[in-house]
């Protein structure tokens, strides 16, 4: 015995999958949200050295030579995960250090070797930067890029 589509069982199925799949799509959208809130965001609040690191990378414009977690220019090294490479993850005043010595010391003067400029950076500046840089590397990027030295 073979069933009839009537219209008003044509109706119940349309309404019946549109209730359906709209509750699918809510429930993607909060899960995607507590995600991203709980999971993805930076462990570091956004401070006011923070935004001012940001306006130095702009204003610089660092990224037309590093990139940041894959994003940019290839020609010098990813700074994504800097300050875990140079062991200073949770330190932010040995991270300013550093960054205060690389940056003086630019550039090297090594015949051959890729220059960086040198930017006349005040010291609140480069420690802007360098919690910029720290700001960037608390962030949960699942493992990408890969942290070596390159």
């Amino acid at each position: 015995m073979s069933e009839i589509l009537t219209k008003a069982r044509a109706r119940n199925v349309f309404y019946g999958g549109s209730l359906f799949f709209t509750a699918v799509f809510v429930l993607m959208v909060w899960h995607s949200h507590h995600y991203i809130v709980t999971k993805s965001t930076a462990a570091l609040p956004l401070t006011e050295e923070v935004v001012l690191g940001k306006q130095v990378w702009e204003r610089h414009s660092c990224i037309n030579c590093h990139t940041l977690h894959g994003e940019g220019a290839y020609f010098a090294p990813e700074l994504g995960n800097v300050t875990t490479r140079w062991g200073v993850y949770d330190d932010p005043d040995t991270a300013f250090e550093i960054m205060k010595s690389w940056l003086e010391a630019q550039p090297s003067g090594v015949e051959g070797r890729r220059q960086m400029p040198f930017f006349a950076l005040t010291d609140e500046e480069i420690r802007g930067l360098s919690e910029f840089l720290r700001w960037a590397d608390h962030n949960d990027t699942q493992n990408w890029p890969p942290n070596d030295a390159g």
